[in-house]
């Protein structure tokens, strides 16, 4: 059965890929899964139908079959385990790949998000320029920590998989602040990732959906 995931209607983020629907598109595409789309308006993301699928109102949801789950992480770590690709054939490799998923979403992406939110919704008050810098002071530190790991190896453990996918679009919300400037090996590993013919395919169908609800406005 062809799966199928939910996106926003109109992207917020004005089709820059940050949207988590990215993160399973990419593994999608990946593994070679065709899917659906099924695109939902904020409206639609808060009525009965949708919270069925997830609770908390949000996207993405992937359905397939009678399974139906939410958090992107959930997600993709489910089409790894179905598909060749994204996790090495080895226990142990598996289970490092999996560390790696969560400490992109655990420990590298919650200083990140905290920091869209303070320029987003924070820029006005008094205070921001103190906490935008103190949250930018713990970014700097986890950057630091995973230019360390990753040396000059072109994948955080490995071949490319579901870890370096995780990490990588967590990453890519930090190209406007330039923090990752300061890391060569961080920034060509994104590159690196964003090279790769599954991303190019996922980011086109998705800048689709933003080009489309641009035209259609």
């Amino acid at each position: 059965m062809v799966p199928t995931i939910t996106a926003f209607e109109s992207s917020p983020d004005r089709g820059r890929g940050l949207a988590r629907d990215m993160r399973v598109r990419w593994a999608l595409e990946e593994v070679g899964q065709p899917y659906n789309v099924r695109l939902v308006s904020f409206a639609a993301m808060k009525a009965p139908a949708h919270l069925a699928l997830n609770p908390f109102g949000q996207i993405p949801t992937y359905e397939e079959s009678d399974l139906a789950l939410f958090e992107s992480g959930a997600i993709v770590l489910h089409i790894a385990e179905g598909h060749a690709g994204l996790l090495p054939d080895d226990a142990a490799g598996r289970s490092r790949a999996i560390a790696w998923m969560f400490a992109a979403l655990g420990t590298v992406e919650p200083p990140i998000l905290e920091r869209q939110i303070a320029v987003l919704l924070e820029h006005d008050k008094s205070w921001c320029a103190e906490r935008l810098a103190a949250i930018d002071d713990r970014i700097r530190v986890r950057l630091g920590e995973l230019s360390a790991h990753l040396g000059g190896a072109d994948w955080l453990d490995g071949a490319f998989g579901a870890g370096d996918l995780m990490m990588v679009h967590v990453l890519q919300r930090l190209k406007p602040s330039g923090l990752l400037e300061a890391y060569p090996n961080l920034s060509a590993y994104v590159a690196r990732a964003e090279a790769r013919p599954a991303f190019r395919r996922a980011f086109a169908t998705q800048l689709a959906v933003f080009t489309r609800s641009q035209t259609d406005g």
